[in-house]
C-alpha cells in the first residue's frame, strides 16, 4: 500500500510540510491567500491519481517544493508584499524598526529577478541545502550557487542605502 494514500501518513505528511511549503509559496507570490491556496492545490494534487509523484526520482519534501514552485511561477504576484509579523513584549520602538527592516528586506527580495529570489527564499529562508534547490529547479548545483551569489550582491547593492543610515538608540 502506498503511504501517501493512507489517511494517517497523509496527515503527518501535511504536518511535517505545510509551515514550509506555505512561507515559501507567500515569499514567492507575496499573497497569503495565493500561499494557502498553491499548498492546498499542492497536497490535493499528490492524492490524485495522475499524481507525477514518483518517490525514486525524488523524495517527497523535493517533489513538494517543485510543485509549489512552479503554481507560484504561474500566479507571479509582486504587487503585495508580506506583511511583518507583529513581535510581542518589545517597545514599540524596537517594533517599528523592527517592521521596518522586514519590509525593506522584503521589497530588497521581491526586487531581485525571479531565478534569484527563488533560490535566495529556498536557501536562505527554507535552510535548504544547495543540492536540493539544484534538484526542485532543475539546475546543476554551479547555476544554483552562482543565482545565490548574484542574488546576495543584488541585496547588498540595494540594501547598501538603507545600511548607510546611523542606526538609532532604542
Amino acid at each position: 500500500m502506498d503511504p501517501l494514500r493512507s489517511e494517517a501518513a497523509f496527515l503527518q505528511l501535511f504536518d511535517e510540510h505545510h509551515s514550509a511549503l506555505y512561507r515559501f509559496a507567500y515569499r514567492l507570490t507575496g499573497s497569503a491567500a495565493d500561499a494557502e491556496e498553491i499548498v492546498q492545490e499542492c497536497f490535493l494534487g499528490l492524492l490524485r491519481p495522475t499524481s507525477s509523484y514518483d518517490p525514486k526520482r525524488a523524495p517527497v519534501r523535493t517533489y513538494l517544493f517543485g510543485v509549489v514552485r512552479n503554481q507560484s511561477l504561474k500566479r507571479r504576484r509582486r504587487t503585495d508584499l508580506p506583511e511583518a509579523p507583529a513581535t510581542h513584549g518589545q517597545s514599540p520602538e524596537s517594533e517599528l524598526l523592527r517592521a521596518e527592516l522586514k519590509d525593506v528586506v522584503a521589497r530588497a527580495v521581491m526586487q531581485l529577478p525571479e531565478t534569484q529570489r527563488e533560490v535566495l527564499i529556498l536557501a536562505h529562508y527554507e535552510q535548504m541545502p544547495l543540492g536540493e534547490i539544484a534538484q526542485i529547479m532543475a539546475l546543476e548545483i554551479g547555476a544554483v550557487k552562482s543565482r545565490l551569489q548574484r542574488a546576495r550582491a543584488g541585496l547588498k547593492e540595494t540594501l547598501a542605502a538603507y545600511a548607510s543610515i546611523p542606526e538609532r538608540k532604542i
